[in-house]
């Protein structure tokens, strides 16, 4: 065990690894400060640790993702542009990872196009910043596509075939992204098997995939409806409950619809969004 742990750690901090380390490291140090502000700023009312969101004095509210896109903006072209070694490739490394965490933090802000942060739309943000975890974790801990991988044993047979296997596993992921599965997706491609399972099964009701392929079939509409139902009384309470623990209980409610996030048991009161910070 301690033999897999230190080639693990030797892996991970090798030249080749150590920026998306960096990376990382600054993704989730820079949401878990992010959400303790935002979650110190409602317990007061209003007055946070000052840091992350800015209102100006005509009353403009610049939230925190503004500054995420500026950090990633000038990181990435900073390092497009010297290509430096180390330590500045490591500092950009964490300035990009911080940037992606603040705009990320407010994804489904940026979805909705509307102050979403806490109500249950708002619990989007929380996937978004899942998935980026997960995209970078499997990543930095050395795995690859399987299909890049086997491309180079597969070239000396046929390229055609090794560009076959490129795309079928890339159809899989883009189906499975359609079909609203967007976790089996991003597993998918570093594990194709899971892009396959989700690709196969039904895709969720609320989908492109079911807005468009499901429209002419009621039967198979219906069927996804109940699966959804009852992935929703089997996990979808459990995976909020986990939500609101990294990220905080929502406790508004947009008065002009009802998101598929909300719980029906969810006590959420009214209220402005901009009561949030």
């Amino acid at each position: 065990m301690y033999f897999s742990f230190a080639t693990l750690s030797g892996y991970v901090f090798d030249d080749a690894k150590r920026p998306l380390f960096f990376l990382l490291v600054g993704f989730i140090l820079t949401f878990a400060l992010t959400r303790l502000n935002t979650r110190v700023t409602r317990a007061r009312g209003g007055s946070g640790l000052g840091a992350g969101s800015i209102v100006t004095a005509g009353g403009l509210h610049i939230h925190h993702s503004v500054f995420g896109i500026i950090g990633m903006t000038v990181a990435g072209i900073l390092e497009f542009a010297l290509q430096p070694g180390s330590p500045w490739i490591e500092f950009f490394a964490l300035c990009f990872g911080s940037g992606a965490a603040l705009t990320l933090d407010e994804f489904a802000l940026i979805l909705h196009l509307e102050d979403v942060y806490w109500t249950g739309e708002g619990r989007a943000s929380i996937d978004a910043v899942i998935l980026g975890v997960t995209f970078i974790t499997l990543l930095l801990t050395g795995l690859t596509p399987q299909s890049i991988g086997e491309v180079g044993d597969l070239v000396a047979m046929s390229r055609w075939l090794g560009s076959a296997l490129i795309l079928s596993g890339a159809a899989f992921v883009i189906v499975s992204y359609l079909k609203g599965k967007l976790f089996m997706g991003t597993v998918g491609i570093f594990v194709p098997p899971v892009a396959v399972i989700g690709a196969l099964r039904l895709a969720k009701p609320d989908s492109p995939w079911a807005h468009r392929r499901y429209a002419g079939n009621p039967a198979k509409l219906e069927r996804a409806h109940r699966r959804d139902e009852g992935f929703n009384r089997r996990w979808r309470r459990g995976k909020h409950y986990l939500w609101d623990v990294i990220g905080g209980k929502p406790h508004l409610r947009l008065p002009h619809h009802r998101g598929r996030h909300d719980d029906p048991g969810d006590d959420l009161g009214g209220g402005s969004p901009s009561a949030r910070r």
